[in-house]
């Protein structure tokens, strides 16, 4: 588990970076879109790399998965794209902390119903008032 956590931990520390990268570099050569297909082509390079590295069959398989499971890319993509474009408007952190707060909502009704596959744990009242504190956290940062 404690590997897990440093994985999602690692994962979380660098989302405010490749915002803020992804940001300087839309604003640098003038397109959000340019900087998010950068992005993504550079992101296909490394998943591709551990993917021929770790284990290739797993493509094979793919093509038998249900579909609604590729939407995924259509969210990587919106998201990309949102904080590519709003946070050199709005703020890295403000944007960010919006992304965590939609984070936070979203998985609390995910978990709350188990969709998707995820384990049910429904929403109990400490889990309401800890959304609340991360929004309320989100109003005052803005202030």
């Amino acid at each position: 588990m404690p590997v897990y956590a440093l994985t999602m931990l690692a994962a979380g520390i660098g989302i405010p970076v490749l915002a803020a990268l992804n940001a300087r570099l839309g604003t640098n050569i003038g397109s959000p879109a340019g900087a998010a297909v950068i992005l993504f082509c550079v992101a296909l390079s490394a998943a591709l790399v551990v993917l021929f590295v770790l284990d290739p069959r797993p493509v094979a398989r793919a093509w038998g998965a249900p579909k609604h499971l590729f939407l995924a890319g259509l969210f990587v993509a919106f998201y990309v794209l949102s904080i590519t474009f709003v946070a050199p408007h709005f703020g890295i952190g403000r944007s960010i902390f919006f992304v965590l707060v939609g984070q936070l909502i979203s998985a609390a009704i995910i978990d709350h119903f188990g969709l998707l596959g995820a384990i049910p744990a429904p929403l109990s009242l400490s889990r309401g008032a800890g959304i609340a504190l991360m929004a309320s956290g989100v109003w005052l940062a803005m202030r």
